[in-house]
């Protein structure tokens, strides 16, 4: 079978061959029991949230095989990454509707984890990829950083619009989420704390 790596990490290789094949690496510096119930779990959680989010409409890769060991495969996305597309594009409009999608995602007790463009595909609508770093949570903690590695991604990878760019997506976020002042408001206290570590 010819795969071919279309993306690898600290934590897994991605390959392609009709459907996308996630490998998690073995990593030498874990006792070898330890580093095979990680990746287990690991792999076994990220299926788990894709399945549940399938299940309720959400736009994200079905997934085609779970072994529930180290290795998931998944249904290949088609189309443009939206960081190489953004600033080409009505990108207020998209960053609205990233914003409504991580409130629905986070209604359903969901963290993405990795909230980067890289990790958002466009075709008639924005797929999220990607839920290696994913999690179960219905903490206003946890959802108010996720929004903030969104901000982090935007200014770190669209500098000239990130700005216009977070604020469209937290209005996004304010129209579909439950809580919503609760979270953004935390997401005040995040930005802060931030703030003083990059000072000290």
């Amino acid at each position: 079978m010819d795969r071919k790596v279309i993306g690898s990490g600290a934590e897994a290789i991605i390959y392609l061959d009709k459907d996308v094949v996630k490998e998690r690496i073995s990593k030498s510096y874990r006792i070898p029991e330890i580093d095979n119930k990680l990746r287990k779990f690991r792999t076994k959680r990220e299926a788990k949230i894709m399945e549940r989010l399938g299940k309720a409409g959400f736009p994200c890769p079905k997934v085609v095989e779970n072994d529930e060991k180290q290795t998931l495969v998944m249904e290949y996305i088609k189309g443009d990454k939206v960081r190489d597309i953004l600033e080409k594009s009505d990108y207020k409009m998209l960053c609205s509707e990233i914003g409504a999608k991580i409130a629905r995602m986070h209604n359903l007790g969901m963290i993405h984890g990795d909230l980067t463009t890289s990790n958002m595909i466009l075709q008639k609508e924005i797929f999220f990829i990607d839920f290696g770093l994913s999690f179960f949570s219905e903490k206003v903690e946890d959802k108010a950083v996720d929004l903030h590695l969104l901000r982090q991604a935007l200014e770190s990878k669209h500098y000239t619009i990130w700005n216009d760019c977070f604020e469209a997506g937290l209005e996004g976020y304010r129209r579909e989420a439950k809580d919503a002042e609760e979270i953004i408001k935390r997401l005040e206290q995040v930005e802060k704390r931030g703030r003083y570590k990059h000072k000290g």
